[in-house]
């Protein structure tokens, strides 16, 4: 059997950054200038210009939550397989969720991190792609909501560790607990495969076996979320059955 490669374990080095646009974009940054590798993370107490999925913007107070990007190398993963990694991270994230906030935590398909019906986070993973689309780098971005106790008005059902616990935490230690978190699943994943990760993740996948309202283009529409498939498509049930790609459709959340 070949020998894996060394990876450094995620969180090496540890960095932490006073305030920043976006810890997506400064990983990156670093990645193109050959400054990062594998296991490089980057903390910052605040992030002024945080990204979310299609181009929204993540708003987070200033030192109070978890703001993180973790330098990936994702190999011996193609492109074709973007999903396991993205449940490498959903799963990383709810393991730390789950350890101060109870077993109530579950993954929003695709990016949420959700306690109850309540939004605790999320993730953005973007991508450096090479010659022959080759998957040179993942920079993995999540967010969660700690010790921040009050919300603009447009974060529809919010919620953070403080308000569930009544306890402080220290976001940074947090950050790093969260890399070896991390660092298990990815090395779980190239030791021993996706298969029992993937069971991990259906059985944490929110709303699964319920009926939920989404939106597509202009139609809103109710369907049964029967699963997530091996290649990170939402699997629906209206009458017929329907797979969703990331950025498809969106989920009609009704705020309180």
């Amino acid at each position: 059997m070949p020998q894996l490669p060394f990876y450094p374990a995620l969180g090496t080095p540890f960095i932490e950054l006073k305030s920043i646009d976006s810890t997506n974009n400064y990983a990156l940054q670093q990645v193109h200038a050959g400054m990062a590798q594998h296991g490089a993370a980057f903390f910052a107490h605040e992030q002024v210009a945080g990204k979310g999925q299609r181009g929204k913007v993540w708003s987070m107070d200033k030192g109070v939550n978890l703001i993180l990007s973790t330098v990936i190398n994702p190999h011996p993963l193609s492109l074709a397989q973007q999903f396991q990694l993205s449940a490498c991270v959903a799963l990383a994230a709810a393991d730390l969720f789950n350890l101060y906030a109870g077993e109530d935590t579950r993954i929003k398909w695709p990016n949420d991190l959700y306690w109850q019906d309540r939004k605790a986070g999320g993730i953005l993973i973007e991508n450096v792609i090479g010659g022959n689309h080759e998957w040179k780098w993942a920079v993995a971005g999540i967010g969660i909501n700690i010790n921040q106790t009050s919300f603009p008005a447009s974060v529809k059902n919010p919620v953070s560790l403080k308000q569930i616990t009544g306890k402080n935490f220290d976001p940074a230690d947090l950050a790093r607990e969260l890399c070896n978190l991390l660092d298990e699943r990815l090395r779980t994943l190239r030791t021993s495969g996706f298969d029992t990760l993937y069971d991990l993740y259906l059985n944490r996948l929110y709303k699964k076996s319920a009926r939920v309202k989404l939106k597509k283009d202009n139609r809103i529409f109710e369907a049964l979320i029967k699963t997530v498939n091996k290649d990170g498509l939402l699997v629906t049930e209206h009458g017929i059955e329907e797979e969703f790609r990331t950025g498809e459709i969106e989920w009609v959340i009704e705020g309180r």
